[in-house]
């Protein structure tokens, strides 16, 4: 029986003698059981790099040396965030009150000024302070300077302000506040004795708004006998009980009172107009007070120039600027038909341009609170003087200024 062939790549079994002869195939490895899955793995902590150093912070604005430790550095005006506060005038005004106040564009350049020169005004106080107006001419407007500037101050001030007429002739500060000289000067002078408290004070004086006025004796007789001696006893009570006193001063340089005036003054207003005659009496009164030792008061003055009478042909930027140099500023106060009358002074009845005027005169004056007091100058000052003054200082802590109304 014949044998049977096999083709290559046939898939039957060859059978033995196939499989004898052909080598033995490799066993293969056992298989290990499957791994596990791989856990995910957790982030390392990264060692931390160093940081750049930070620059240091801006250091934080201080409060100026004088005002560290002052409780007066705060108050409604520096803590409080302001809101837009309502237009007095103008259009802004109109639009505010036509939208029954949804609109408000604010205050207008004229009134953020106002508001400025008002938070000078109430500049603090280390002291009672003494500011004397003064001038060499009559008719010029020193009583009406005197009386306004008082008023601004009083107004916009916490304190307690008393203007003082220091006229021996009769003047006419009471007159153009109050009306009203029943008590003078003289009558607190007949009764210094006895002042022990404000309320003692107030007895001799009257009051416009919120200025208290001390009243020039009206006899002339009397009026006289105002020397310098009895102007420092005045203000050395006054000094007790009131934080500024301003002093409408007599015309004139030479007499005794405006001596007394000038030896305790802490700054100094000087009042001329517009005219030929006025600026070359404002003019020499600087001149008088520089010979007479008060160079120092003269450079911190404030000068007042009135426009009630003046003319087209005056150049009025050349006197601005004679004066400016002279001086630490110059104020020129426009006409005003409410202050032409002579009458009684009523702040309201102001035009908004002589209202500002003699807000920025109160701010001038202001400014100066801070600075070292300069009122013996480059003159001796009397023992008097200095004794009266002192005596101001160490009188009855009751109702002395900051102790109570």
């Amino acid at each position: 029986m014949p044998k049977r062939s096999f083709a290559p790549g046939d898939s039957r079994d060859p059978g033995p003698e196939a499989s004898a002869t052909e080598p033995p195939q490799p066993v293969a490895p056992p298989v290990p059981p499957p791994a596990p899955p791989p856990q995910p793995s957790l982030p390392q902590p990264v060692p931390p790099q160093p940081r750049a150093a930070a620059p240091p912070a801006p250091a934080s604005p201080r409060p100026a040396a004088g005002h560290i430790g002052d409780s007066s550095a705060l108050s409604e005006y520096t803590i409080v965030r302001r809101r837009s506060d309502r237009p007095g005038s103008g259009w802004r005004r109109a639009v505010h009150l036509l939208s029954g106040g949804l609109v408000n564009p604010g205050i207008g350049p004229a009134e953020h000024r106002r508001q400025e020169l008002a938070l000078r005004v109430r500049r603090p106080l280390p002291g009672p302070r003494q500011i004397a107006v003064v001038s060499m001419k009559g008719g010029v407007g020193k009583t009406t300077v005197t009386a306004l500037l008082g008023l601004m101050l009083a107004e916009h001030r916490g304190d307690r302000i008393v203007a003082l007429d220091a006229n021996p002739d009769a003047g006419t500060l009471a007159d153009r506040l109050t009306g009203k000289t029943d008590s003078t000067v003289r009558d607190l002078l007949d009764g210094v004795e006895d002042v022990a408290s404000l309320s003692d004070v107030a007895r001799y004086t009257t009051l416009a708004g919120r200025l208290q006025v001390l009243a020039s004796e009206q006899d002339p007789a009397r009026s006289e006998a105002f020397d310098r001696a009895e102007y420092e006893r005045v203000c050395a009570v006054l000094a007790r009980f009131y934080n500024v006193v301003v002093t409408d001063s007599g015309t004139g340089m030479v007499h005794s009172a405006m001596d007394g005036t000038l030896a305790l003054t802490n700054g100094l207003v000087v009042v001329g107009s517009l005219t030929v005659d006025g600026a070359s009496r404002a003019a020499k009164t600087l001149d008088w007070l520089v010979a007479h030792g008060h160079g120092r008061v003269v450079e911190r003055a404030v000068v007042v120039l009135s426009r009630d009478r003046t003319s087209k042909e005056i150049d009025t930027e050349l006197l601005i600027g004679y004066f400016s140099a002279r001086c630490r500023a110059v104020v020129v106060v426009p006409h005003d038909p409410h202050l032409a009358t002579g009458g009684r002074i009523e702040l309201d009845a102001l035009r908004p341009a002589t209202a500002d005027a003699f807000l920025e005169i109160a701010a001038l004056v202001a400014d100066d609170f801070a600075v070292d007091d300069f009122a013996a100058d480059d003159s001796a000052v009397g023992d008097s003087a200095a004794d009266h003054f002192v005596g101001a200082a160490t009188g009855t802590d009751h109702d002395r200024p900051g102790h109570g109304a």
